[in-house]
């Protein structure tokens, strides 16, 4: 190209990575031989492409970042009064009520955050024309772009499976209970028959996979229930188009999908927990109790109910908090920032325009 490389000043990318498998092989040599040559690697779909093609991974050699869509903070700062919203987030403490000239704008902006979603383009479209019906063009075009995407890299004998389980999330999550059931992809199939697929989607960063633990004990992952899961879309704007949910619906608020919306209030939750490194995973007890997310932080275990509106009565989580004897737990809603203490644990009353902070509170 005639442009001299000089380690210290240039910084080498190699986008797409995933086209040629030899360049994802030579990160090791970079990293060995020319370690002060600074060299990013970026690639879509590249968890699919390393598992299926066998590449040789530079293990140990190249620190690894996942994307996601932007987050609801993203989304705030991209927003015009977003740097001044944020900054009043951020110096109110986490138990603080947040002034009413803040609480209300973010408010809005999670509305419009569950229409819009993160994806770049989505987010750019929006706040330059303010048009939901291109928003919605937008995400319907990436929405056909990963089907397509489906013929050009996954195995040909997985594809149809594919569109069956990629067309039935919004369905499955539409349900009072929520776990995701095979046979409800598509009457007749059973797990032998879909699993592959279904972990194809979870490679690919399209789907997310929350599974459930009945014995909450440390560490949660040897204590996860692997038939009994949930799943999630990796962004809540894509999951409003692909469910046919008008904007109007959400902006004002209507009743009717008051269902959905708390499906699409978990989903929007667990990608904020998602991009803060989290491993969420769900409770549910024996006498069908469930609690929406449960983490495990430092060895503690840490309790989230997620309300769609401003009430915060849980029943599950007063439950879970008199079994288990938490330290501390989180109450997700639409309510204003508060505390309380519910069987000895500290509970946060977390507003949820602000679930960007859970990290904070918790560390």
């Amino acid at each position: 190209s005639g442009q001299k490389i000089e380690a210290g000043k240039t910084l080498l990318f190699f986008d797409e990575i995933q086209a040629c498998p030899k360049a994802i092989t030579s990160l090791k040599y970079f990293c060995e031989n020319m370690p002060e040559l600074h060299v990013i690697a970026a690639g879509s779909l590249l968890g699919v492409v390393i598992r299926q093609q066998e590449i040789s991974f530079p293990v140990g050699k190249v620190e690894r970042l996942q994307m996601f869509p932007m987050s609801f903070e993203e989304f705030v700062m991209a927003s015009e009064n977003g740097e001044t919203l944020l900054q009043a987030v951020k110096s109110t403490e986490a138990f603080e009520p947040l002034r009413t000239v803040f609480a209300e704008p973010l408010e809005k902006l999670l509305r419009y955050y569950y229409i819009v979603g993160g994806m770049p383009e989505a987010v750019a479209t929006f706040f330059e024309t303010h048009d939901f019906e291109a928003v919605s063009q937008v995400l319907s075009n990436i929405l056909q772009d990963y089907s397509d995407d489906f013929s050009k890299h996954a195995p040909i004998h997985d594809v149809p499976k594919l569109h069956l389980i990629w067309d039935s999330v919004p369905k499955q999550l539409a349900k009072d209970n929520n776990k995701f059931v095979f046979s409800h992809v598509k009457a007749g199939k059973r797990a032998a028959d879909l699993e592959d697929a279904l972990q194809w989607l979870f490679s690919a960063g399209l789907l997310h996979k929350l599974e459930c633990v009945t014995n909450a004990e440390l560490p949660l992952s040897n204590n996860a229930e692997g038939s009994i899961f949930k799943v999630y879309m990796s962004d809540v704007g894509l999951l409003r188009v692909k469910s046919g949910l008008d904007p109007q619906t959400i902006l004002n608020e209507t009743p009717l999908y008051a269902t959905f919306k708390g499906a699409l209030t978990e989903n929007f939750v667990l990608n904020e927990l998602l991009k803060q490194n989290f491993h969420p995973y769900f409770w549910r007890s024996e006498n069908t109790a469930e609690l929406d997310f449960l983490l495990e932080v430092r060895n503690e275990l840490i309790p989230i109910e997620v309300k769609a509106e401003k009430h915060t009565k849980a029943k599950s989580y007063n439950q879970f908090c008199k079994k288990f004897k938490p330290k501390k737990g989180l109450k997700l809603s639409m309510k204003n920032a508060g505390t309380a203490s519910i069987e000895d644990t500290e509970t946060l009353m977390l507003p949820r325009y602000e679930s960007f902070r859970v990290k904070e509170f918790i560390l």
